[in-house]
């Protein structure tokens, strides 16, 4: 096929399908050419703000010259190796540099591609946890606005929507509960009484329910559904993809937190943005299930690209970019503006409800409550907003910041304001 006069989104349009994406109503996609910072450049020289970290995966800025540097180092060394029965420097540095700043009960690191797979590995890990000390355990505690991934696990955990009709059928049995609050967790406790025996794990987005609209929720009513369920023998899988690596103001959303889980998730910010990378930690007595004569005791999943040197090296850099006292300082100053924005729009006549946890700022649009990915008030704005050079991609009627950490107070201001100016 010959292409030299067609543009990038034209060729894209030819070959690529986008992910949520309707095909029929979604027009030419934005050619990106060029990060730096908190901006993006797309092919005609246009400049946007990434307000929403490209999918929050974004901590640092793009193309960051230090993590750059890393990767190339690494690059030049060794780009992969196998890792089953091998490993590597950058790798065990990554864990053993994780395991320093997790909830000390984390003691095991289990690498994956991607958040998703990061779930699966934990779903497999209490199942089989269970299965290997002679339980039958095969029920999953979830949330019922959750959101854990695309996979099929990943996806059975998640909230029933639109988006996994499709496949209700396959998906295997999971019992769902609402977010805890004063009000309902006794009678949450009594429904998980019901099915107590039989549920494997509570797994769980702590505080911010991210692609289920971005619903926030109090700590201390998870620590005492977290207390709960760890008396019923009931595992805690605390999914910190979206919300890990400073996203709550917090290093870990773990860390508002007084009990600790027993699995975890991480993903998105991993590696500031630059390469795909999961990662699943446990506990060592989880670890010392698997620990048997029992060739079938084994945890018998991997990717190819477990553990990619490449990845690995790229979110130690990250890791270190995150200490500075400089990033901690810009995460604290977001929170602080995002605090005060929300103020600003608390009584706006086209905003429902707003509300901030960290560096993540939500709100609501609309008259009514009738919250879905599939509403559409947010459309024009998003439109609108882009043209002004932003990119803030709503979920649904759910309007969302998430910038990196090195966006700039007059880049804030700018946003701020041009949410406004679009809402009239």
């Amino acid at each position: 096929m010959s292409t030299p006069n067609l543009s990038w989104a034209q060729r894209d349009g030819a070959v690529n399908w986008h992910p949520f994406t309707p095909i029929k109503t979604a027009g030419e996609a934005v050619a990106i050419v060029r990060g730096e910072g908190a901006y993006l450049y797309d092919e005609k020289g246009k400049r946007y703000i990434d307000a929403i970290s490209s999918w929050w995966v974004n901590l640092h800025g793009h193309a960051h010259p230090y993590i750059a540097e890393q990767v190339y180092e690494q690059l030049r060394t060794l780009e992969h190796v196998i890792f089953a029965g091998f490993t590597h420097p950058s790798a065990v540095a990554l864990s053993e540099a994780l395991l320093a700043v997790l909830p000390e009960n984390q003691q095991k690191v289990f690498f994956s591609d991607n958040g998703s797979t990061a779930v699966e590995v934990a779903l497999k890990m209490a199942l089989q946890y269970a299965y290997n000390r002679g339980e039958k355990k095969t029920k999953i505690l979830a949330f019922r606005q959750g959101y854990h991934g695309d996979t099929f696990g990943a996806m059975a955990v998640s909230g029933r929507s639109g988006w996994t009709e499709p496949f209700a059928e396959l998906l295997f049995d999971v019992i769902h509960i609402d977010l805890p609050t004063a009000e309902n967790l006794p009678e949450i406790h009594a429904f998980i009484d019901q099915h107590a025996d039989q549920i494997a794990c509570f797994v769980y987005e702590p505080l911010v329910l991210g692609a289920g609209g971005m619903i926030m929720y109090e700590a201390e009513h998870l620590d005492a559904l977290m207390r709960y369920c760890r008396s019923k023998g009931i595992l805690l899988v605390q999914d910190e993809i979206f919300v890990g690596f400073g996203r709550t103001g917090r290093m870990f959303a773990a860390n508002h937190l007084t009990g600790q889980p027993d699995i975890m998730c991480l993903s998105k910010g991993l590696t500031g943005g630059t390469m795909p990378l999961g990662v699943t930690t446990c506990t060592e007595a989880i670890h010392e299930a698997f620990c048997t004569d029992n060739v079938y005791g084994t945890l018998f999943h991997g990717h190819s690209f477990t553990a990619n040197s490449l990845a690995c090296r790229a979110a130690l850099a990250s890791m270190e970019l995150l200490k500075r006292e400089e990033t901690q300082a810009s995460i604290a100053r977001i929170s602080r503006r995002h605090e005060g924005f929300r103020a600003r729009v608390a009584t706006h006549a086209k905003i429902r409800s707003a509300r901030q946890c960290g560096t993540i700022l939500a709100m609501n649009l609309g008259s009514d409550d009738k919250d879905s990915y599939f509403r559409n008030q947010c459309k024009p704005v998003f439109a609108a907003l882009l043209d002004q050079g932003i990119l803030l991609r709503p979920l649904g009627n759910v309007l969302y910041l998430v910038p990196p950490y090195c966006t700039s107070d007059a880049d804030l201001d700018y946003i701020y304001d041009a949410i406004i100016g679009v809402l009239g």
